[in-house]
Order: structure tokens, then C-alpha cells, then sequence
């Protein structure tokens, strides 16, 4: 768990050793919770990655921090994580009274990773994690960079350390919940982000309408853009389709690199008016506040 943009989904990634969960450098990139399976031959952990912690602004951000409450419940271990760079994630950890009564069960233990290590003046790390230390929220904390995958094993060690004794709930070979039609949508979203500024990819939402395996062709993957105005359609679109073409081959070599082979994908889009807002169209997107869907 962290604020958004503090690095948990590079965190997620590095520890399990493959990109899983899409990362942008843009906050709220994830907005559901992403289950990430490592298994070893005498443990298995499985990671909820869940969104950023905020204040909800409207409707979708709302059901986003459901995510992170479910998760709260199922977890046996906290691994908090905060940009060292970001006095904003610092001040919310020493001040925030609910973050400490909310986020933090006595009976659990939690290890804090002070994040993006490498991208700062050691002696600062040292007084921030001092500082941290004072008000002893945490069994352990430690300075890594989920970037380049340093002091990542200190936290699968005391996660290790920590887990209950139970049989594997998993087989071996499974790494996500998730089926390949959920990862294709958030790596066409992540290229989204990437791709367009302000307000177009926080408006953007990816469906699979179609997708399909053909014997001795190209997979044919049929997905759907939803935006929230007719402004925001054209500017995805771009001139005379330019933005589009372009949103179409860096996803689907994102796709093709993720399934390891080759894809036909088609993009469209359409308006669905404040859909964000909307709870129908946000059930109808995934976003439930069933505990038992999510």
C-alpha cells in the first residue's frame, strides 16, 4: 500500500520477477487490485497491489479505495511503501491519524519501504527513516529502489518470516488471478498513459469486446476506449487518426510481447458521459462493491 505514484506496482514487478502490474509515471495508474503469485518450493505469497491511497474525489475513485480496504482485511502482512523524494508521502505517514488507526491492525506485521532510494542523497534517506523510526508504526523498515530491484529481498525475506503456515493455495505455475483479456486492457490503458496528457487517460476506460485465439493466424483482439466527452474521442483519435495509429502499434506490441505471440488488435472509441460517476457503468466495468467480487 502507499500514495499514489509512491512505486507499488515497480515494487510488485520486481518481486515477482515479471511485469505484472502496469506502471506509468503518472499517479493512479492502477485503479483495481492486481494479485501477483509467488511460489517457491517452501512458500507461497500472494501480493495484492492495490491503488493509491487518496481522498476520493468522485464515484470511480470511491470504489478504488474499496479495493484497498478489502485488501486491508485479507492481508496477513503490510508492506507500506512511500517516495523518499515526496515530503507529501512523509507527512502523511507522521501525521495522518487514520492512516495509523485504519490502515494498521495490531495483531499484523507491517515493514515500510522507503522507495526510489537511488534517487536521493543518502544522508537524507537516513534522517527520514529516523524520523519514521520515532513513532514506531512499523516492525522494520527498509530503503530500497523497486526501479533497480535493490533491498527488494529484504522484503521478501521478512514476508517470508512473517506469512501463517497454511498448504499452498495455488499451483505452482499460476502468477495472477487474472485472465489474458484483463491484462490486455491495462496494457492498452497503459499506453494511454503514456501517450496523452491532463485529464484524457483519468477519462479513459478499456473493454474486451472480442478475443479470440484462430488456429494458424494472428489472435484477434476487438477493444473498446470509453471516454467521457466528444472532445476527448477526438482527441484520442488525433488528426486524420494519427494519435490512434500510434496508441494501436504501441499496444499491440505490448500485447504480442506479453502473450509471446502475434496479435491483429482493433480500437474504437466511444463517449459514455461521466461514467466515472455513473454506478452502472462502473459495475458494468468491473468495479463492484460486492466484497465477494472483489
Amino acid at each position: 500500500m502507499g500514495k499514489p505514484n509512491a512505486g507499488k506496482s515497480t515494487l510488485l514487478n520486481a518481486l515477482l520477477g515479471q511485469k505484472l502490474s502496469i506502471v506509468t509515471s503518472k499517479p493512479q495508474t492502477t485503479r483495481k487490485r492486481i494479485v501477483g503469485i509467488l511460489s517457491e518450493e517452501d512458500y507461497q505469497i500472494i501480493f495484492l497491489d492495490t491503488p493509491g491511497i487518496l481522498t476520493p474525489g468522485y464515484l470511480l475513485q470511491e470504489k478504488m479505495m474499496d479495493y484497498v480496504d478489502q485488501s486491508i482485511r485479507d492481508a496477513d502482512v503490510f508492506v507500506m511503501i512511500m517516495d523518499v523524494n515526496s515530503d507529501s508521502d512523509l507527512n502523511w505517514l507522521l501525521t495522518n491519524e487514520g492512516l495509523q488507526k485504519s490502515f494498521y491492525p495490531r495483531d499484523k506485521k507491517k515493514i515500510l519501504a522507503v522507495n526510489k532510494s537511488d534517487a536521493t542523497d543518502p544522508q537524507k534517506a537516513e534522517k527520514i527513516i529516523a524520523a519514521i523510526q520515532e513513532k514506531k508504526l512499523f516492525d522494520e523498515i527498509v530503503s530500497v529502489s523497486a526501479m533497480y530491484k535493490k533491498g527488494t529481498d529484504k522484503i521478501l525475506e521478512f514476508i517470508v518470516n512473517n506469512l501463517p503456515e497454511h498448504p499452498k493455495y495455488y499451483p505452482d505455475d499460476i502468477v495472477a488471478e487474472e485472465n489474458e483479456r484483463f491484462f490486455v486492457s491495462e496494457i492498452i490503458r497503459e499506453k494511454i498513459f503514456e501517450l496523452y496528457q491532463e485529464e484524457i487517460p483519468y477519462s479513459c476506460e478499456v473493454l474486451i469486446e472480442e478475443f479470440k485465439e484462430i488456429e494458424g493466424r494472428k489472435d484477434l483482439i476487438r477493444a473498446e476506449i470509453v471516454v467521457e466527452r466528444e472532445s476527448q474521442k477526438g482527441i484520442m483519435i488525433g488528426k486524420q487518426g494519427s494519435a490512434m495509429k500510434k496508441l494501436g502499434q504501441l499496444s499491440r506490441e505490448g500485447i504480442e510481447e506479453f502473450l509471446e505471440r502475434p496479435v491483429f488488435l482493433e480500437l474504437r472509441v466511444k463517449v459514455r458521459e461521466k461514467w466515472r460517476t455513473n454506478e452502472r457503468f462502473l459495475k458494468a466495468f468491473g468495479y463492484s462493491n460486492d466484497e465477494q467480487d472483489l
